[in-house]
């Protein structure tokens, strides 16, 4: 059985690093100018309302919490129960996007499928948004209500590789083959190949040849059997150590999976 997801494009790539906070104090607030937003991933670390209680709603996933990403003037939101997406602009001092759109999956966890309502009703809200810039900068959002949701911001790979990555299509093998690794006995790769898609999205010329990726995809956990076609971001890594791979590899969407004898 082959199966075809399909996400809507929130999120471009941008090459951007972060911009430093002048004159903003160690441990303050700043404006949050976009370059800054831009370069991480703002991950959901803390949910209160006005009573101080936690918003368990916005907690269903508590190993993949709510993540936003705020690129190109747009504002994505990942880890609900679909992918959530909208424009946005800053404008005095409150986070003011359109109305979400989203995928259109099923959840059978109710907790989970209402997560999606639970975000986007405090994202369309026009919440206030401040930013403490650092090493681990931090980013809140309150309502007018009275919610306060803390994110924590994580560096995206453009971010720590230091510019944009290249898209590719890796087409991963359904099963992972013996390679030879002198510290990792009985070690195993992924078997892949290039594809190649038009402006349409359709398939185009002839896929490369098998080979095998001595390296993991970051975000991609291979499951036995499944065969993949993935969209992936390639990074050059710059002076890598010895013996250590010159290119790193990050997943951003799986574009095709399809279980093998299916």
């Amino acid at each position: 059985m082959k199966y075809a997801w399909l996400i809507l494009p929130l999120l471009a790539a941008c090459a951007t690093t972060p911009k430093s906070e002048a004159g903003a104090a160690a441990g303050g607030k700043a404006s949050a100018d976009a370059s800054t937003l831009a370069a991480y991933h703002w991950r959901l670390h803390e949910a209160n309302g006005r009573d101080g209680k936690r918003i368990d709603a916005l907690f269903a996933r508590p190993q993949q919490p709510l993540q936003l990403d705020l690129r190109d003037g747009r504002l994505g939101v990942s880890n609900a129960c679909n992918r959530i997406g909208s424009e946005y602009r800053i404008e005095k001092g409150r986070l003011v996007s359109g109305r979400m759109a989203q995928t259109l999956m099923a959840c059978a966890d109710p907790a989970l499928a209402a997560l999606d309502g639970a975000i986007g009703q405090r994202l369309e809200s026009r919440p206030r948004i401040d930013l403490t810039p650092g090493d681990a900068p931090h980013l809140r959002l309150t309502t007018d209500s009275g919610d306060t949701l803390d994110f924590v911001g994580v560096p995206t790979a453009e971010t720590r590789y230091g510019g944009a990555g290249e898209t590719v299509f890796l087409e991963v093998d359904a099963q992972t083959q013996p390679c030879s690794h002198p510290l990792i006995p009985d070690r195993r790769c992924l078997k892949v190949r290039e594809r190649h898609y038009d402006a349409n999205g359709l398939a185009a010329g002839a896929p490369g040849e098998w080979q095998l990726l001595y390296q993991d995809i970051e975000g991609y956990a291979h499951e036995a059997g499944v065969r993949n076609v993935l969209r992936v971001k390639r990074y050059a890594i710059k002076n890598p150590p010895a013996d250590a791979p010159s290119q790193a590899y990050v997943l951003d969407m799986v574009v095709e999976s399809e279980r093998a004898g299916h």
